[in-house]
């Protein structure tokens, strides 16, 4: 067992004000993993403090100073990519092939992405007299989930630092450990003291005061909407900026022309990565009616041969391990009781542990069908390898019944050509659209509409949220 009961504050481990420590569990097996410290709004002063001191240095620093801080940081990252893989698949459960690629590849992409796009972006425009700046916004608190966390904390940071802001970050108490090794990786990297800090703590203890703060000129925030409420209410007496990655219920629609088979499995499989728990996950499926007995069959087959592994021995492509905490277990559980007393059918999976797990937070790989767009199961995000698969009458009716929901994270149309995906997404009130299975673009703005939250992360549009506009009047052209 690991203890990571000091923070990085100012470029140096600190111990906490008032010492009190919460034992990390692995999912997994229900034992302590690790120890972490619980942080205070003392703790939560100190940071900002230094991050406001860094802020006027580093925020003058040049463009190559920060690329070369970027690709320092990728490179120590990269170093370090096995330990941050194991990391999380101890802390959250994902299984060995996601833990060690998508989760921690896409996390070191964002320091590569963001060095890229910052060697050309454009931070002066002259416009006639007029010089046009883009300026950073100051100290930044940033407060990170567990579902893919060290992704979740790369696509702030990455921009933040590229921007020439300063940053205190909160990770999840539920999966701190990558985050920790974060911070060494800053140190590694001669970041220099002021610019990252870390204090780890629950959402009462060192959310709410990060986010309160009157010296954090900007919160970003990803997790679920009812905690997003939470946040945005404590940043608005200071007026800060504001910026929300939230929940989804995105819609997958297979249009009539879609290669059925192919659709229906590629839906099945997505919706079960990370044991369902990814915010823009497929996780209302619309099929055409008139197939619907046919979609059924595929996905009740494809659901069944889903793997559920303990995760250090998860290294085949598309096994699932186990949700990232019993009180999650819980709520997972208690929907999928929902979806039973509500009529749906159940076509695979359904309440209790998989046959061979005895102990830890596994859930069955669970698909419903002949729901109603009304129904708890597809209007509530379960967060869970949980698909709800909805039969529709036309084109119109999906479309419909797709925007009927208060999320618009993502949304996916499968078709048999681009031109009917695209016509379909046109319509769709969601903030990203993947047609036909498309993978996810590091340098394509990600973020939704609605109570999916505002503001967009990743690539250029991710440096925008770290920037302020200033207008210089009377430059000479």
């Amino acid at each position: 067992m690991k203890d990571y009961l000091q923070f990085y504050i100012d470029g140096q481990w600190v111990d906490p004000e008032t010492p009190k420590a919460l034992d990390v569990i692995n999912p997994a097996t229900d034992e302590t993993c690790a120890r972490i410290s619980l942080g205070s709004a003392a703790d939560v002063d100190k940071a900002v403090a230094a991050a406001k001191a860094a802020f006027p240095t580093f925020s003058q620093t040049t463009v190559e100073e920060r690329v070369a801080l970027l690709e320092r940081i990728a490179e120590a990252f990269k170093r370090r990519l096995p330990e941050i893989g194991a990391a999380i698949t101890e802390e959250m459960g994902a299984p060995a092939w996601l833990a060690n690629g998508p989760q921690a590849m896409m996390a070191y992409g964002h320091y590569v992405v963001a060095a890229q796009i910052l060697k050309s972006y454009q931070f002066e425009e002259q416009r006639g007299s007029t010089l046009l700046s883009k300026e950073p916004i100051g100290v930044c608190g940033f407060i990170t989930p567990w579902n893919f966390p060290a992704n979740q904390i790369a696509c702030k940071v990455a921009p933040a630092i590229a921007t020439g802001c300063t940053i205190v970050l909160k990770p999840s108490e539920v999966a701190p450990l990558d985050a920790m090794i974060l911070a060494e990786v800053m140190q590694e990297a001669e970041v220099p003291k002021g610019v990252f800090n870390l204090v780890n703590g629950d959402g009462p203890g060192v959310g709410s005061p990060l986010s309160s703060h009157p010296d954090v000129d900007m919160v970003s925030f990803t997790g679920s909407t009812r905690a997003g409420v939470m946040v945005a209410e404590a940043a608005a007496p200071t007026i800060k900026r504001v910026a929300q990655e939230l929940g989804g219920k995105s819609a997958n629609i297979i249009l009539p022309d879609a290669d059925l088979k192919a659709a229906v499995a590629r839906g099945v499989m997505s919706m079960m990565v990370n044991s369902g728990q990814a915010c823009n996950a497929p996780s209302r499926m619309f099929v055409p009616r008139e197939l619907n007995e046919q979609a059924k069959a595929i996905a009740k087959a494809t659901a069944e041969v889903v793997q559920v592994v303990a995760p250090e021995a998860g290294e085949q492509r598309g096994s699932i391990g186990p949700v990232a905490s019993f009180p999650h277990f819980q709520k997972v559980q208690g929907l999928i009781e929902k979806g039973i007393e509500e009529g749906a059918t159940l076509l695979a999976g359904g309440t209790g542990r998989p046959e061979g797990f005895e102990k830890g937070c596994f859930v069955k790989p669970t698909v419903f069908a002949d729901c109603t767009n009304d129904m708890t199961i597809a209007q509530e995000e379960i967060f869970g390898p949980v698909l709800t698969m909805i039969p529709y009458d036309s084109i119109d009716d999906a479309v419909e019944m797709a925007n009927d929901t208060v999320y618009g994270l993502s949304g996916y149309v499968q078709a048999g050509s681009v031109e009917n995906a695209q016509a379909v997404a046109k319509r769709l009130r969601t903030g990203m659209i993947h047609l036909n299975g498309t993978a996810a673009d590091l340098s394509a703005p990600f973020g939704g509409f609605k109570q999916s939250g505002n503001g967009r992360e990743w690539g250029e549009a991710g440096f925008e949220e770290f920037l302020e506009s200033k207008a210089v009047l009377g430059v000479a052209e």
